[in-house]
This record gives structure tokens, sequence and C-alpha cells, in this order.
């Protein structure tokens, strides 16, 4: 019985996950930079953490090198977007020239 239970509470955690992955995987989809601003600027908060925990910085300039770290995440992130925007522009150039002949 206890088994059984177990099962079910197992099943339900991997349909909850199921759920989650696949509002994630929607949310990705639909806004891909927001998306990778956001992994790229948690990633590097996690590191910022790791390489300052034995600095001893005062907790405003250890949120100030944070609020710093998540701007250089979406900087980053919107010049690699321009690559994507040329090329872009390069496909609606071809497609106009194409069509005009």
């Amino acid at each position: 019985m206890i088994c059984a239970a177990r099962g079910a509470t197992i099943q339900n955690q991997k349909s909850e996950i199921k759920k989650l992955m696949n509002a994630l995987k929607s949310f990705a989809s639909k806004h891909p930079r927001l998306a990778a601003w956001l992994a790229l600027a948690l990633g590097m908060v996690l590191i910022l953490l790791w390489a300052s925990k034995d600095v001893g910085l005062l907790p405003t300039q250890l949120a100030a090198l944070i609020v710093a770290t998540i701007a250089l995440a979406g900087l980053c992130v919107w010049i690699i977007g321009w690559e994507d925007d040329d090329e872009n522009e390069t496909a609606d150039a071809s497609v106009k020239s194409s069509n005009a002949k």
C-alpha cells in the first residue's frame, strides 16, 4: 500500500515536471532573447557569487556587481542578436530581389 502511494506521488511529480518543462520551452520559443538573457544572467551571477565569496565585499558592492552583471548579460544577448537581424535582412532582400524578377 505504501509503495503504491509512493508510485502515485512519483508519477504526479513527473507530470508536474513535464508541465513545467513544456511551459519553459513555450516561453523560450516565444521569447528567445529574453530566455537567453535570463539563462546567461543566472550563470554569470552564480559565477560572480562563487568567485567573490572570499573577497569580503560589502552587501551594497555585491548588489552593484550583480546589477552590472545582469546588464552585461543583456548587452551580450543584444549584440549577439545583431547577427540574427543581419541574416533576416539579407534573407528579406534576397526574397524581394527574386520577386522583382
